[in-house]
């Protein structure tokens, strides 16, 4: 058992409590962000003269050894070790005597873990936000390609009016612009260092907490040594972060699921992303959209742990604090795995624009349109709104649809009505006319996505 803390205990520590209290097994993934900070650090203790420039040459060329050999498979991180930080630690000392034994100066594992974890984390959030960049780069770039393909809007799950299907895939572009812009808010938020902190009092050696910031590329130190180590509000507004993408990608593999059914066959899924039935020879199963759907549970599973784990804490550190780690990294993988099959899976689905403009036809969806043809003509729109009620059941007595019911059908309730309405309420005229900004229409559209590249280049 590799431990730094021994002086204080007469007996070893029992192998089962070891291995209980032992985190080894998954804070590994700290190891370059626990060299980084310590180089960051022993940086820091010579330019206070706390140590040589010669010991500070001297650990940080070890320390990169070290992190090549773990790379290169020469070194193992084992479970002889209780954590990174005692793994790294320990084989500096191996390596280069004393002089290791100086690299903990003036910090505790408290502190150090705080930096790693902010470290990692501020390296997730990058990646997070690049891999929901090329996902909106394929949602757009579906808006830009479907500008006039006409499918029917749902309220209820009930078709409402017809949009089409790059206003419908602009929705979720814009969900996945609010997400990257929540991670940047959450970068910015704890982007402060809180190596230096100490166990939680600070220290007495006279650290020089700005520079070592400033070498980590954090906006500043943290300014409360119990909170620096105690805090972990951002990993609780990171999971709640990844819980809104995830939310975001089950709605959108929910219509995914959907528009993949015989029923509506709007798309067709690359036989890549699907699977077939171990019974069934005809199933084409959308699994990838269904799994999505599926973990997202995990992530708000994540959340709440995280939210339960800390809600009784005091201050400072607590040992509770350890189980910060299993469950956001599990969160991280689980989210940008799901992002970057689910922009796979989009980009090389088939959309069916014919079936989709037929669904859009059917269920009435321009009945709103037909009210305002009357409006047009002097109606008041509650009257209008009956009228249309009116002539709707009067078109599923003969089983036909608005579009196709005689003018003299329409002409019976509400004289308004001439042959122009057969132009106002066809599909690709209702969709036409709504230009003003956010709508379905053609030039709205054109402008959102000009918009969409902008932002896209910019970010």
């Amino acid at each position: 058992m590799a431990q730094l803390w021994g002086g204080r205990f007469s007996k070893e520590t029992d192998q089962l409590v070891y291995d209980f209290n032992a985190s080894i097994t998954y804070d590994k993934r700290f190891l370059k962000q626990d060299v980084r900070g310590s180089i960051a650090h022993v940086t820091m203790l010579a330019s206070v003269d706390i140590i040589s420039n010669d010991e500070k040459d001297l650990i940080i060329k070890t320390l990169n050894e070290i992190v090549e050999d773990v790379e290169s498979g020469k070194l193992e991180i084992t479970t002889t070790y209780e954590d990174v930080h005692s793994f790294v630690e320990a084989n500096l000392i191996d390596r280069i005597g004393d002089t290791g034994k100086k690299l903990h100066t003036g910090r505790s594992r408290n502190d150090q873990v705080a930096l790693d974890m902010r470290l990692y984390i501020r390296d997730e959030i990058t990646e997070l936000r690049d891999d929901l960049k090329e996902l909106m780069k394929v949602v757009n770039n579906l808006m830009k390609e479907n500008v006039d393909t006409v499918m029917p809007g749902f309220t209820h799950m009930q078709k409402a009016q017809p949009v089409t299907f790059a206003h419908h895939m602009g929705a979720y572009f814009e969900m996945f612009k609010r997400d990257r812009d929540r991670l940047s808010d959450i970068f910015d938020r704890m982007n402060y260092c809180p190596l230096g902190s100490g166990a939680l009092a600070g220290t007495t050696y006279p650290l020089d907490r700005e520079l070592t910031a400033r070498l980590l590329s954090f906006k500043g130190p943290t300014m409360n040594s119990m909170d620096s180590v105690s805090d972990r509000d951002y990993l609780i507004e990171l999971l709640s972060a990844l819980s809104t993408v995830m939310m975001h990608l089950s709605r959108f593999s929910e219509e995914i699921i959907t528009w993949n059914s015989n029923e509506y066959q709007f798309i067709e899924l690359d036989d890549s992303y699907s699977t077939g039935s171990s019974i069934m020879p005809q199933k084409k199963n959308p699994d990838i959209a269904e799994l999505v759907r599926g973990k997202t549970g995990r992530v708000y599973g994540a959340l709440m742990t995280m939210l339960t784990v800390m809600k009784g804490i005091p201050l400072a550190y607590n040992k509770d604090i350890q189980e910060d780690k299993e469950m956001t990294f599990d969160a991280i993988d689980t989210v940008k795995g799901c992002i970057v099959l689910f922009t796979g899976m989009i980009s090389t689905m088939k959309i069916n624009k014919v079936r989709m403009k037929d669904s859009a036809a059917g269920g009435f969806t321009n009945a709103t349109d037909a009210a305002d043809y009357l409006v047009n003509h002097g109606v008041a729109f509650r009257d209008a709104h009956g009228i249309i009620g009116r002539l709707v059941l009067r078109c599923i007595e003969l089983g036909v649809s608005l579009d196709k019911l005689p003018l003299e059908e329409y002409k019976s309730i509400s004289p308004v009505f001439e042959e122009d309405i057969y132009k106002a309420i066809s599909i690709e005229e209702c969709v036409a006319r709504r230009n003003t900004i956010g709508a379905p229409g053609p030039e709205s559209m054109k402008d959102i996505i000009a918009k969409n590249d902008e932002y896209l280049a910019a970010n």
